[in-house]
């Protein structure tokens, strides 16, 4: 099982190349909260027959290898959880609900097995649980803030003035599902309301367009969009590969 473990693949790999080990650890930006870390998370969300530790072990493991952060964690971990249960079908006047609640029962839960003594890489934190807690405490907060914008829903008014500009990594989640769900089965004006904001637009929009398709699924977008794709060959062996 131990063999298994991430950071163990990684010393592999690198004794078979000659080249030298070094702990990934070690290069993550451990005062880096970028919404790099949970732009890129989507695809955690989608992987099926995953138990809720492996899903959200990996969600952390993606973002810490870069942005090390514990609130980005935390959001890349709601971000993946977020897509997880808009797939199974979860009614989206329930979501951030379900988030909310979902942040307070892992709120003091570090997950070793994925990431190691990373907490170690700070000097603010006696605990792994203490580390992982400052995440979860401002994704709370965020969340608390969407639930309020959601309230008084103004589809007219930038998101990012509610809910921030989203270049931070618990922001990028909150602006992005409040421009989802003010368009929940609108994906076209979800994805417009996101890319015209003042804040990450492109990020935010990423966001908003991917909690779209797991709600609605993929034939929701145009179809003379996916000629236009960057990169659309290899994303398309690489869907292969996921596939088989």
């Amino acid at each position: 099982e131990n063999n298994r473990a991430p950071g163990n693949t990684c010393l592999k790999a690198c004794s078979l190349l000659n080249l030298p080990e070094r702990d990934w650890r070690d290069a993550s930006q451990v005062g880096s909260k970028g919404c790099g870390a949970n732009m890129r998370v989507v695809p955690v969300g989608l992987v099926p027959g995953w138990t809720d530790e492996e899903r959200a072990g990996a969600a952390q493991l993606q973002s810490a290898l870069t942005h090390g952060h514990p609130t980005a964690l935390a959001a890349s971990d709601l971000t993946a959880r977020a897509v997880h249960l808009l797939a199974a079908g979860t009614e989206v006047t329930g979501l951030v609900g379900r988030l909310r609640s979902y942040a307070l029962e892992n709120r003091t839960r570090y997950h070793e097995r994925w990431l190691g003594d990373l907490w170690m890489r700070t000097s603010s934190d006696a605990s792994p649980e203490s580390f992982i807690a400052r995440g979860w405490d401002e994704c709370l907060a965020v969340l608390d803030r969407l639930a309020a914008a959601l309230r008084s829903p103004s589809p007219e008014t930038d998101p990012c003035l509610t809910t921030g500009d989203g270049w931070i990594a618990e922001e990028a989640l909150a602006t992005a599902l409040q421009c989802f769900l003010l368009f929940p089965d609108e994906p076209l004006l979800a994805l417009r309301r996101a890319a015209c904001t003042r804040g990450d637009s492109d990020s935010i929009a990423c966001l908003a367009g991917a909690f779209a398709g797991a709600h609605l699924g993929a034939d929701v977008w145009p179809r003379d969009w996916e000629g236009r794709i960057e990169y659309r060959d290899e994303l398309l062996a690489f869907g292969t590969l996921w596939d088989a």
